[in-house]
């Protein structure tokens, strides 16, 4: 089985297990971790990621900051980024899609919808 691989970038320690604890689900997906906007720009060039999922408030480097790097970096442009927030508001929902973000799930995140969108944005899983 082809691997297919996301970047999870999330302050929080106890949302990234979560999360993490949720894509386990899904056969074949490797998931890598990062802390921040800047930890995630570190880990970019290690691997080809399929999909990147993204918190928006967070210290160091923001995630609507590291949407907007990444979608003007041709490296990075084609990585479908998916916003998980507890930013519900519909300013930050377009903000985010605005950026290029593909989807928009907000915290507490329903892991069958999670599953639903990861594997609706990765052909293959």
């Amino acid at each position: 089985m082809a691997k297919h691989w996301c970047l999870l970038v999330e302050d929080s320690p106890t949302m990234r297990q979560l999360i993490i604890f949720a894509l386990k689900r899904i056969p074949g997906l490797e998931i890598v971790e990062a802390s921040d906007g800047v930890d995630a720009l570190k880990k970019l060039p290690g691997q080809k990621f399929d999909i990147m999922l993204t918190d928006i408030n967070m210290p160091v480097m923001d995630g609507l900051k590291l949407i907007s790097l990444m979608k003007n970096n041709p490296n990075y442009k084609d990585i479908p980024v998916v916003v998980i927030t507890t930013e519900g508001g519909k300013e930050d929902r377009e903000r985010g899609m605005a950026l290029g973000a593909k989807s928009y799930i907000t915290k507490p995140v329903q892991t069958t919808n999670l599953l639903k969108v990861v594997k609706e944005i990765v052909p293959g899983l």
